[in-house]
């Protein structure tokens, strides 16, 4: 087994946590544990902007994190997969632990801090 392998492995869940990392897309996910959801009811339960939500779900699509479903007039976003709902639960069971671990840590930026250090922005 080459060395790549497990490099390119490694970057690619580090990228999929940083997209769960941004808050937007998070609350929106968790939103969505609770069933299928129009962009409105999203955009109802996160406080998030109607064209900020879009976006997010844009990139939450094309990561194949949800699922948009067309029913009648409407479009239903859901979680593509149960495991997406399981691994949100696990991360609160686990943070429920070592919250203040984490609130304190100073190594690991909050959202904030990073985007005002240049490391936010996209959707």
């Amino acid at each position: 087994m080459s060395l790549a392998a497990p490099a390119a492995r490694l970057a690619l869940k580090a990228k999929f946590f940083r997209g769960l990392a941004e808050p937007s897309r998070l609350a929106i996910l968790e939103a969505l544990l609770h069933g299928p959801r129009t962009v409105s009811e999203i955009v109802a339960a996160t406080g998030l902007s109607q064209p900020n939500a879009s976006a997010h779900l844009s990139c939450l699509r094309d990561c194949g994190l949800v699922i948009r479903e067309a029913r009648g007039r409407h479009a239903y976003y859901r979680l593509a997969d149960e495991r997406a709902a399981r691994l949100l639960r696990l991360a609160d069971e686990l943070l429920a632990e070592v919250a203040l671990g984490v609130y304190l840590c100073t190594r690991i930026p909050s959202p904030e801090e990073a985007s005002t250090a240049g490391g936010g922005g996209r959707p």
